[in-house]
């Protein structure tokens, strides 16, 4: 059975009840209020976290009062929907969005199912600041009780601090224990060496939280564990794997690292081919040499994966290095919610997965937990004109990846990002993002169109043909926004006039204006451009469709 399938039979299963706290259905045939959708989404959100439920449906296309499927039109189109859910999340309590909106056709009317998750665990789900909730069918602001309900909700239990009912102090690798304590030391300067160096093994470890009552917790074995003592912690998995892919994604080298991570972590960066970039000839990218890869940034990123990974999920830590970025992946959900969360926190994280192997880490000084660590990496990044780093968060697979770049985006540009000290660091994340083919939010778009940085209309915004030119990347420039429409007309009528009494194809002339449309259109994108130029050609009666061909019209 197909997915689709499972959706259409989900479909007839839930019209079978009626509408409940979890489930929502609206006709809405042709369009649905942008802020009347918000609020739903607001309350099913809500209900559904109050319920223990993992998420709620709102159903478009269906008449629940005369049980009658309608259909709908709205957002028609992968684009649409995709566009829909990003600008959703800039309204959202922590930016979260429709897990999934499914289109569905059953009897011959498309069904839009939108799957909404439920809210996380101490938060409530707010729609523009406001929090709303279901009374009976309709939606109102939630009351306090309710709010009160969900903000006292424990936290989840911290697999991390669980104890390990076998393992012993034998089980822990005694130069990862020296170099703990060394770690310490530098973080905790100002208790007296002296002291720290008096505490037995398992006062050190009981002071890190590590022990507790002469037994180990988790957390103690993934980062001072002997080799092999790992199996303890079966089936979960702890292990990062390395691999080396050539240009062509061919598997070149691989390697398997697991505890004690405090040493290994050494070992695994190791293997990176950390390459010395010089002074390019004919210009002065740099002003003096430096390594591809910037080493804060490459070892926060793998320890983030340590700290944060979801060991219950059974997977590997994978570091995959290809030529001109490395990319990271670990499973589990992203714990801000959204990278421009981690990027504006003014403050510490609230919660943490594995609070107690991040504690760990914190004395070892492997990781902070002031948030500051992904910003201090798009900062790197910015100084070093290099590209941002790009993060895949994935919370329905559970999985957080993040690609960090070793090469800059283009010599002429990341000199003017060098002589440019106006921006700031959201500025070059937004253009990076641009220059990526990335969407950005629309107020942001605005700013920048002000300031002349960029230009185009949403969502498909170019770098500025000033900063193009600054830069030298013209080529690109027009590859990206493709030629003029009068410069398209010209080369399609050429095309039919080639083609004389025997006329044209659609998907023919869309073929052989490949490389001139703009590179930033999706295949649809680009094929409704063509098929508009088309239309406006016939309206201004310099070519007609015959059949399915076009062919010229001739002025007698």
């Amino acid at each position: 059975m197909t997915d689709n399938n499972q959706y259409i039979d989900l479909f007839h299963s839930l019209i079978q009840h009626k509408e409940s706290e979890v489930v929502e259905f609206k006709k809405a045939e042709r369009s649905f209020d942008f802020d009347d959708l918000g609020e739903y989404f607001s309350a099913l959100s809500n209900e559904a976290n109050l319920r223990g439920l993992d998420f709620a449906w709102l159903i478009f296309g269906y008449d629940e009062k005369k049980n009658t499927i309608v259909g709908t039109s709205y957002k028609d189109g992968e684009q649409a929907l995709n566009n829909l859910k990003h600008d959703f999340s800039q309204h959202t309590a922590d930016r979260l969005t429709f897990r999934e909106i499914i289109p569905i056709e059953v009897d011959g009317k498309r069904i839009l199912m939108f799957k909404i998750p439920a809210s996380p665990r101490n938060i409530v789900m707010t729609w523009k600041g406001i929090a709303y909730c279901r009374d009976g069918e309709s939606i109102k602001p939630m009351n306090q009780s309710k709010m009160d309900e969900i903000r006292g909700q424990a936290p989840t239990p911290d697999w991390s601090a669980e104890i390990v009912p076998d393992a012993t102090i034998d089980d822990l690798d005694e130069v990862a224990i020296a170099k703990a304590r060394k770690m310490f030391k530098k973080v905790h300067n100002r208790i007296p060496v002296e002291e720290v160096n008096k505490w037995t093994d398992e006062e050190f470890l009981s002071k890190c939280e590590l022990m507790v009552n002469g037994k180990l917790r988790r957390a103690a074995i993934i980062l001072l564990g002997k080799m092999f003592s790992d199996s303890k912690l079966r089936p979960a998995v702890a292990e990062v794997t390395w691999t080396l892919r050539d240009s062509k994604q061919e598997v070149v080298d691989y390697e398997h690292f697991s505890v004690p991570f405090i040493l290994t972590v050494d070992e695994i960066l190791a293997k990176i081919h950390n390459l010395t970039l010089r002074e390019m000839p004919g210009g002065t990218l740099f002003p003096d040499t430096m390594k591809q890869y910037d080493d804060y940034t490459i070892r926060e990123a793998l320890h983030n994966c340590i700290a944060h990974e979801d060991y219950t999920l059974q997977q590997r830590i994978n570091l995959v290095e290809n030529p001109g970025f490395l990319y990271y992946a670990n499973g589990g959900t992203f714990i801000p919610g959204t990278l421009e969360n981690a990027l504006e926190t003014q403050g510490p994280q609230r919660f943490f997965r594995n609070a107690c192997l991040c504690k760990a880490m914190v004395h070892f000084n492997m990781i902070d937990t002031v948030s500051r660590g992904i910003k201090k990496m798009f900062t790197n990044q910015m100084e070093r004109r290099f590209p941002m780093p790009d993060y895949e968060i994935d919370n329905e697979k559970k999985e957080v990846a993040v690609r960090i770049y070793g090469n800059a985006i283009n010599e002429r540009y990341t000199k003017l990002l060098k002589e440019n000290d106006t921006l700031t660091l959201h500025d070059c994340i937004s253009l990076d993002a641009i220059q990526k083919g990335h969407r950005i939010d629309e107020e942001i778009a605005q700013d920048l169109l002000k300031r002349g940085l960029i230009e185009g209309e949403a969502p498909n915004y170019t770098i500025s043909i000033g900063v193009a030119k600054a830069s030298k990347q013209l080529p690109g420039y027009t590859r990206v926004r493709g030629l003029e429409r009068d410069k398209i007309k010209h080369m399609v009528l050429q095309y039919i006039q080639n083609a004389g009494t025997d006329g044209a194809k659609r998907d023919a002339i869309l073929e052989y204006l490949q490389g001139t449309l703009p590179s930033r259109n999706t295949n649809d994108q680009n094929a409704q451009l063509v098929g508009n130029i088309l239309k406006e050609m016939n309206r201004e009666n310099i070519i007609a469709l015959d059949g399915k061909l076009w062919k010229e019209i001739k002025n007698e």
